[in-house]
């Protein structure tokens, strides 16, 4: 059975200003184009005739490998943390556009090998085995480059749907620093073999420019700025505050934290100093606006590292880099607002409750009353902005709390001329997507940040 309960307040009206929209998300994808367009016209410069089966394909060959190249260079620069990508894109976009370019990058490399040893065999009329050992042991750089080619085949092995269930976060993050090693190894080969770079000092100069500023980029973003504001914060742990079974607060303290920039609903990446966890930094949403001299998280014990959590005593010093993610205000466009909440997923949307302006209204769904985190903070908001929360939780656990267009809209009149902010556990993200569309919500009003990897 499903139990619902709603702590109501009278309506008070707060001036709401539409958000400014970012063409960054419309630009980026016609820049990651108009690159491939690049590409594509350095091969057609460079290629004078193409004549015989021989010729189409090693011609396809080269035309896909400068391509598996150059989305190398994209890929990185997807994850390189850039703010201007990371808070109007959104870090899970940004993700997913890197899983997909991922799989387009691994296919497009092995199609670029197959069709080039293909194309000499039958120019030399040698077998493809032999063509592939000539290649390899003869021609400079190769063995490198066919290095770098299983790398990369093994990195995408690892990031598999199967393969990554198997992982801990953890493993998964460091294996992918292969990749790294990878484009340094392909890159090598590219300019030592590659038919359109060999005495093209125009093509050299581009593809040396475009990946030492993709270096530059994740050396910065990625390393020297989180420990230069490691340096600088001096943040340290305050406080352990059990919250809910299985949850806890962690408050820390700092210097300079205004400089932070943290908006609501952003996440920065946790390195706790203590023993075990120092190796890793992991995604943490901010569970209320961030302040100058203090910051909280609040955390679920789903794996070892959040498990441990638990376990920080005061002192232990904390560095974090951030903030990410563009689950913020930002993407507001109606004056109506749902915040819809799973569970812990209610940490980002607890700090878009206090400081969203205009009509706001809190869905916190839970298996149990105990899991309904923070729930004294929600009233003590919903009370203060004299607006409506809703509770919604499973009694007995086990039975699962229907959530579809009909219940949704039960609950919140005029549904449709909402923007959602949703946070929760994947299955009930798709099952509350899914239902919001179905009850009229259009998906440019459906503002989701999956933190899942």
């Amino acid at each position: 059975m499903t139990t619902t309960f709603t702590t109501t307040y009278a309506s008070r009206g707060i001036r709401h200003r539409r958000a400014h929209r970012s063409v960054v998300p419309v630009l980026a994808p016609l820049a990651i184009w108009a690159g491939a367009a690049g590409v594509l016209a350095l091969w057609w410069s460079d290629t004078t005739s193409v004549v015989g089966p021989a010729g189409w394909l090693t011609g396809a060959g080269r035309i896909l490998g400068l391509l598996a190249g150059y989305a190398c260079a994209v890929l990185l620069t997807l994850m390189a943390r850039i703010p201007l990508l990371d808070h109007t894109i959104g870090t899970d976009r940004l993700a997913r556009w890197h899983a997909w370019g991922g799989r387009c990058t691994v296919s497009l490399a092995l199609a670029h090998t197959l069709l080039i040893i293909w194309g000499y065999s039958l120019a030399s009329h040698t077998n493809m085995m032999s063509q592939t050992s000539m290649l390899v042991l003869h021609y400079p750089d190769l063995l490198k480059g066919t290095a770098g080619f299983l790398l990369f085949l093994a990195v995408g092995a690892l990031s598999a749907r199967a393969a990554r269930r198997r992982l801990s976060y953890e493993t998964w993050h460091y294996l992918h620093f292969a990749t790294y090693l990878a484009v340094f190894l392909a890159f090598g080969h590219q300019l030592s073999d590659g038919a359109d770079f060999v005495g093209n000092r125009f093509a050299q100069v581009a593809w040396y420019t475009l990946f030492l500023g993709v270096a530059v980029m994740l050396v910065w973003y990625r390393f020297a700025v989180p420990v230069r504001r490691g340096l600088r914060h001096h943040l340290r742990v305050t406080e352990v505050r059990p919250e809910a079974p299985g949850v806890v607060s962690v408050h820390l303290t700092g210097d300079h934290l205004d400089e932070l920039g943290g908006e609501p609903g952003q996440f920065l990446r946790w390195r706790f100093l203590a023993p075990g966890l120092w190796w890793t930094a992991n995604p943490y949403s901010l569970s209320a606006p961030a302040h100058p001299h203090h910051l909280r998280i609040t955390v679920k014990a789903a794996g070892g590292h959040s498990a441990a959590l638990a376990r920080l005593t005061p002192g232990i010093r904390v560095w974090a880099a951030g903030p990410y993610g563009g689950f913020t205000a930002g993407r507001r466009t109606a004056p109506k607002v749902l915040l819809l909440a799973g569970g812990v997923g209610i940490t980002p949307l607890r700090s878009l409750f206090e400081t969203l302006p205009g009509q706001v209204t809190l869905v916190h769904r839970a298996r149990r009353t105990d899991d309904l985190v923070l729930r004294g903070e929600l009233d003590a908001i919903a009370a203060r902005r004299r607006t409506t929360v809703h509770y919604v939780v499973d009694e007995p656990a086990g039975y699962s709390s229907p959530l579809t267009a009909r219940s949704l809209s039960a609950l919140v009149p005029d549904l449709a001329a909402h923007d959602v902010f949703l946070c929760g556990p994947p299955g009930m993200a798709q099952a509350a997507v899914q239902a919001l569309r179905e009850a009229g919500v259009p998906a440019r009003r459906i503002h989701h940040e999956s933190f899942t990897f």
